[in-house]
C-alpha cells in the first residue's frame, strides 16, 4: 500500500504540473459536457498523465474523464482507483487557485489511501487510512522527490472542542438545506461561522482543524469525495450519507453521491 501511495503522489504532482501549464496561459478553451459541467484541456491532459502513472499497478480506475464502464464489469473489482484529474474546474476557470487533483484507492468500496494536490497553492495532502494519520506539505514548484515529501510532511489533526464552530461550504453550491443545517447548529448556543472553499479542499480544512463540519446537500460524484474521505476518516471524521447514516462507499452502480455530512467522531 505504501508503494501505491508513492505512485499516487507522483501521479498527482505530474498532473498538477500539467494543469499549471494551462492555468498560466492567458486564454484556454472551455467545453461544456453533457451534464453542463465545464471541461478544459487541463482536465484531459491531467487525466492522461494519471492514467500513465496508475496503469502499471494493474488496478482498474474510475475517473471523471475516463469512459465509464458498466456496473456488470465494475462489480467484479475488489480494488480500484478513483480519480478526479481536476476537481473544481469552475475555480480553475475563475482563477482563484482552489482546484485540486484527487486520487484515492478503495478496497471493497472503502477508501484506503487518499492524495489531494492543490497545484496553484503548492499544497499536498495525503494519507494511508490504516495508519490513522494524515499529512500536509507545501511543495515548491517542480519538486518531485517523493522521499523528501514523505519525510518532511507534517501531520495534521482536527480540533476536537472548538469554541467557534466553522461549517465549510462550497463557493458554488449553497442552498436551503445547508442553511437549515447551520441553523440547527446555532441552536447549541455556540457561535457558527461559514467558511467558503472550493473543490476537495473542504475536506482538507476539516482534517487540519480549520473547519469542523462539511454538509453537502447537492450533487457530487464518487471522484469528488473519495480522496477527501480517506484523509478525513484517517483523523477521526465520519463521512456519512445523511438519509441512511452509513459511510459513503465506492464503486457503486450509481456513481452519483447522495447528500452527506462530514463530522468529527473519534
Amino acid at each position: 500500500m505504501k508503494e501505491h501511495l508513492r505512485t499516487a503522489i507522483e501521479a498527482a504532482l505530474a498532473a498538477g504540473k500539467e494543469i499549471m501549464k494551462v492555468y498560466l496561459e492567458e486564454d484556454f478553451q472551455v467545453e461544456m459536457k453533457s451534464d453542463a459541467s465545464p471541461l478544459t484541456v487541463a482536465d484531459k491532459r491531467a487525466n492522461d498523465l494519471i492514467n500513465f502513472y496508475l496503469q502499471p499497478t494493474d488496478i482498474p480506475m474510475i475517473s471523471e474523464e475516463n469512459e465509464e464502464l458498466s456496473y456488470e464489469v465494475r462489480k467484479q473489482w475488489k480494488d480500484c482507483w478513483i480519480v478526479d484529474p481536476l476537481d473544481g474546474t469552475k475555480e480553475f476557470i475563475n482563477r482563484n487557485g482552489e482546484f485540486t487533483v484527487n486520487i484515492a484507492l478503495v478496497s471493497e468500496g472503502i477508501p484506503q489511501l487518499g492524495v489531494i494536490f492543490a497545484p496553484a497553492l503548492d499544497l499536498l495532502y495525503f494519507t494511508l487510512v490504516v495508519e490513522k494519520k494524515a499529512y500536509k506539505i507545501s511543495i515548491p514548484s517542480g519538486v518531485v522527490d517523493i522521499d523528501h515529501i514523505l519525510m518532511s510532511s507534517k501531520e495534521i489533526r482536527p480540533v476536537r472542542s472548538p469554541e467557534l464552530i466553522k461549517v465549510v461550504g462550497s463557493r458554488s453550491h449553497m442552498n436551503e438545506e445547508t442553511q437549515r443545517f447551520i441553523d440547527e447548529l446555532k441552536k447549541t448556543k455556540q457561535e457558527v461561522q461559514v467558511v467558503s472553499k472550493g473543490s476537495s479542499l473542504k475536506f482538507c480544512l476539516l482534517a487540519e482543524g480549520e473547519a469542523h463540519y462539511y454538509p453537502r446537500f447537492g450533487p457530487t460524484m464518487e471522484w469528488d469525495t473519495a480522496a477527501g474521505q480517506a484523509i478525513c476518516e484517517a483523523v477521526g471524521y465520519s463521512c456519512k450519507f445523511s438519509h441512511t447514516g452509513k459511510s459513503i462507499n465506492y464503486n457503486r452502480e450509481n456513481l452519483r453521491n447522495d447528500n452527506f455530512v462530514v463530522s468529527y467522531e473519534r
